[in-house]
């Protein structure tokens, strides 16, 4: 991994423009779909397998006018007067008319109508119309609902307040306000003080923004297939932003200390992107992870969610580790601190000298008493998640936000009827096995209204086919009180009673039930929830870290901050605590805040969790010294770890005054939780467990360590790499080794040492098995067993994929066997090597090959060479001779344009393969030829000479070069 990304981060670097570019046209192309193809977002809470969502889907087939979507006109007289005057009637009836004529309306029923229910409060001031649309609310035209506001001009010219409310006025609008920008500029605030650059603290700010704004262009994109519901882009885009700006600031901030301690700006990039790089990358997955988890609750509009939230925290792994180092290959060594500056001296201070930061102090405290402050961090996050044990859940009650009509809809009928008005309940009766339906719809009408908790209960209405009929149920209470709750569960339980007086099977549904439903599945699902995500990311953990304390330790940390972070929402959302202060109306928790902040957080504290965990772990790597360890990676970590928590806190909380309803709760618990988890968990609790844990922190069962794969999230591995690329680097050789190993590691063939010059050529003599073993390992297709060994300049195993590559390995025997004819078997090694970029087609290429061939043929000084018949395509190449088959399969080999070639002579051709062999390689192209042992090396060595021969003999002596 570390090697991927620091080729990644160069590669950037190099090609700053082509990166910038790809990046604009990608976001261009984005953005410009999702608008041009108009996606709207869409409110739909269907929840599929629950008995509320059921009974809708059934309404939808045999009761189509009551399975539609819904709405109220609700309208209002002055003091001492009532709806049923004459010029109030009159409005009221020319406002029905007016609705019927709407399109997209199905069905009105006025306060009047012969089978109205309810419809006029017992003070005669409020009434309301009833609007039934012939699709659900995802189909309801903004024209239809224009038309529908339009209709209440009849009543207001009367002298009446109307106001409309229902599901489809629910605010689906997507957009930011002002705090969301304050948000922006206090995380730009943190980086100026972190980094004391302008142009350093603008790049995080950037790749967050860009990355923000193609997460947006892809939800346009899908809401123009797919409801997508207004919360989704606002959680993308708030997560997004965060670990955008978060993410970059990491690999920012490990670039500007190389910088501090002169390394070279491309250097630092690549060794940055490949370090504080791949912790990004795993901290990216653990949240992708988490937020993916979401699909496994089964609710539509929450997968969704979870998608979109993911899709922003992959957008903002590719910017951190493409767009980032292409903007510092643009500044080059602009971003190094001045020499004197507070990030210079930051920068090139050693752990032990120079005055000790703000973290190595606070470490100092933690590990002086850890058993105090570990106790200390459990009691305060015990306490705060104290509340949490009186959590209700509940989804929006569609009351709207406060001076919407929507709001004073609700607030006129709740005025008017009570509260239970605003969520009727619809209970579905299946009729099909009864007699006597209109007597039986009666005595079960009656039956339901003496359930405790119901108002009003409405008359039976059969459908068309007199097989379903619906009865309204109104509750005492609002649809969001835990009451109303009780209430749908006390009429189900009526069911088996109903059915075996009546043999009609019941089902509630509407808006109301659904939420309840909704919270429910939520709620069962939170434990499996919990350890799908926490154990995946747990198992994440373990291969990053290797130790089984610190992802349990990490796991157990997360559970204090979420239960902390519910606990302090609750006191604020639901109990009213600085309700005033945060512009809060206090009611019941949204039902999908607490499995969302689950997946949420537990990724962020995994961010922090292998940001400052991995900078131990990389001291303890070297140096198995635990205390030491925990001091060096926190006194290194704390600051950009502290930068980012701030940052996360400011991007969160700005959604919490004027953000919507929905938005803002999960946005405070987020910002909650954050703090909870950075400053309380990780940067308190994490160093002194780990300080009580001592050397079992790091400890894992060697079985485990051996099934598990190795990331190298700490860079030894790179570092290692670039020690060895430094090492080939140094020597003007094509093929370097120094004591190599080759084989078996129990009975090896070596050492051998050997320095070919660039574009040499190598014989190497000995046993068919052992020299064929050599070819491999040289061609990368075997791994050495020991010492060192660099190709091409490429040193392995680290770069045995780029060798493969770059190396085309043959054996004439082997490849006359696979193929029929010579223009076969060079067509077949063209074909599976073809770069895309390649013109020539592979008749050209093989035909191409054969000249070639013809060529090298001449050069054979061999007489019968001449005489014989021409090689074409379609020569059979078991009718060659060893000679001729060689050179076929040399052709073939070649034609992949390798820059080495390694061949098996096994004496075909004897001495006349060697000029041959000069003149089919061009100039430039390493040849490795292996040779039975023994073989006479003059013909080689008078063949070859111009190329800077060397020779290995691998039977007579260890391995080692020689001319």
């Amino acid at each position: 991994m570390a090697l991927f990304l620091h080729r990644i981060g160069r590669a950037a670097f190099r090609r700053a423009w082509i990166v910038i570019i790809a990046w604009a046209v990608a976001l261009g192309a984005l953005l410009g779909l999702g608008i041009g193809l108009g996606g709207q977002l869409q409110e739909s809470y269907a929840i599929p397998g629950t008995e509320s969502q059921d009974a809708i889907d059934q309404l939808a087939a045999v009761f189509p006018q009551t399975a539609g979507a819904s709405a109220k006109a609700v309208v209002e007289v002055p003091d001492g007067e009532s709806v049923e005057d004459d010029r109030y009637r009159d409005a009221i009836e020319a406002m029905e008319s007016d609705l019927e004529d709407v399109e997209g309306v199905s069905n009105v029923l006025g306060p009047f109508d012969e089978y109205a229910g309810d419809q006029v409060s017992s003070d005669e001031r409020t009434a309301y119309i009833q609007v039934q649309f012939d699709g659900p609310t995802t189909d309801v035209t903004q024209e239809s609902i224009d038309a529908v506001l339009a209709t209440g001009e009849a009543g207001r010219d009367a002298g009446m307040t109307v106001a409309f409310g229902g599901e489809v006025f629910q605010d689906t609008t997507f957009g930011l306000t002002i705090t969301e920008a304050f948000g922006v500029l206090f995380a730009g605030v943190v980086l100026l003080i972190t980094f004391g650059s302008l142009l350093a603290a603008g790049m995080p700010l950037l790749t967050a923004l860009l990355g923000v704004a193609a997460t947006f262009g892809g939800i346009s994109l899908v809401a123009a297939f797919a409801p997508v519901s207004s919360t989704a882009p606002m959680l993308a885009v708030m997560i997004g932003l965060a670990v955008g700006i978060d993410y970059a600031l990491f690999i920012l901030s490990r670039h500007r200390t190389q910088l501090a301690r002169g390394m070279d700006p491309e250097e630092s990039t690549a060794e940055a992107v490949a370090t504080a790089g791949g912790a990004v990358v795993f901290a990216g997955l653990t949240v992708i992870i988490a937020l993916l988890g979401l699909l496994v609750v089964g609710i539509p509009f929450l997968s969704v969610m979870g998608v979109a939230a993911a899709f922003a925290v992959l957008i903002a792994v590719i910017g951190a580790t493409t767009l980032l180092p292409a903007l510092l290959g643009l500044a080059k060594g602009r971003l190094a601190p001045k020499p004197g500056s507070r990030a210079h001296r930051r920068g090139v201070a050693h752990d032990e000298g120079g005055r000790p930061t703000l973290g190595r102090r606070w470490v100092d405290t933690v590990l002086k008493a850890p058993v105090v402050f570990v106790l200390l961090v459990v009691g305060l996050l015990g306490a705060a998640a104290i509340p949490a044990a009186s959590l209700d859940l509940n989804l929006p009650g569609g009351q709207g936000e406060a001076g919407s009509s929507q709001r004073e809809a609700y607030d006129m009928i709740a005025a008017g009827f009570g509260e239970g008005y605003n969520g009727p309940l619809i209970v579905t009766v299946d009729i099909t096995q009864t007699t006597d339906i209109f007597e039986d719809l009666d005595a079960i009408g009656a039956r339901l209204a003496q359930v405790d908790g119901v108002a009003y209960v409405g008359d039976g209405l059969p459908n068309e086919t007199v097989d379903t009929a619906i009865i309204q149920v109104v509750p005492d209470s609002a649809p969001t009180d835990p009451e109303t709750k009780q209430v749908v569960q006390d009429i189900r339980d009526l069911e088996d009673e109903i059915v075996d007086e009546f043999g009609t099977p019941i089902a509630v549904t509407g808006y109301t039930a659904v939420s309840i439903d909704i919270s429910q599945r939520l709620t069962d699902a939170l434990i499996p929830f919990a350890l799908i995500v926490v154990g995946l990311s747990i198992i994440l953990l373990l291969i990053v870290f290797r130790s089984v304390f610190v992802p349990i330790k990490a796991a157990l940390g997360f559970l204090l901050s979420a239960f902390g972070a519910i606990g302090v929402t609750v006191a604020v959302f639901q109990w009213g605590w600085l309700a005033d202060l945060m512009h809060v109306e206090p009611g019941p928790i949204l039902s999908f805040l607490p499995i969302l902040l689950m997946a949420v957080l537990f990724g962020l504290a995994m961010d922090y969790e292998v940001f400052l965990v991995s900078g131990m772990r990389e001291e303890y790597v070297k140096t198995k010294e635990p205390r030491s360890s925990i001091v060096h990676g926190f006194q290194h970590a704390a600051r950009v770890v502290t930068a980012a928590a701030l940052i996360m806190f400011f991007v969160f909380f700005a959604f919490v005054p004027e953000g919507t309803g929905v938005i803002k709760g999960i946005a405070f618990a987020l910002a909650i939780g954050v703090a909870f988890d950075a400053f309380l968990v990780r940067m308190t609790l994490v160093p002194a467990a780990m300080a009580l844990a001592g050397r079992g922190a790091w400890w894992l069962p060697k079985w485990l360590a051996r099934i598990l794969p190795d990331v190298d999230i700490e860079g030894e591995g790179l570092r290692a790499h670039l020690a060895e690329s430094e090492w080939a680097a140094a020597r003007d050789a094509d093929v370097l080794a120094e004591d190599l190993l080759v084989g078996d590691p129990a009975e090896p063939i070596g050492p051998l040492s050997i320095e070919l010059p660039r574009g040499g050529a190598l014989v190497v003599r000995g046993r068919p098995a052992e020299r064929r073993m050599l070819a491999a390992t040289l061609a990368g297709r075997v791994l050495p067993a020991g010492g060192r060994l660099a190709v091409l300049g490429l040193p392995l195993p680290t770069d045995a994929g780029a060798v493969m590559q770059r190396v085309a390995i043959t054996d004439g025997t082997a490849d006359g066997a696979a193929a029929g004819t010579a223009g076969e078997l060079i067509a077949a090694r063209i074909d599976a090597t073809r770069a895309w970029y390649r013109l020539d087609s592979t008749r050209s290429a093989t035909d191409a090959a054969l000249r070639r061939v013809a060529e090298a043929r001449t050069a054979s000084a061999d007489p019968l060479a001449l005489r014989t018949r021409a090689i074409d395509p379609d020569t059979p190449v078991d009718e060659l001779d060893p000679l001729d088959r060689l050179l076929v399969s040399v052709a073939a080999a070649l034609a992949e344009r390798p820059r080495a070639v390694v061949v098996d002579l096994d004496g075909a051709g004897g001495d006349r393969a060697w000029p041959a062999l000069a003149r089919l390689v061009p100039a430039g192209v390493v040849l490795v030829a292996t040779a039975p042992a023994g073989a006479d090396l003059a013909p080689a060595r008078a063949a070859l000479d111009g190329r800077g021969i060397r020779s290995l003999d691998l039977v007579t002596r260890p391995l080692e070069a020689r001319r």
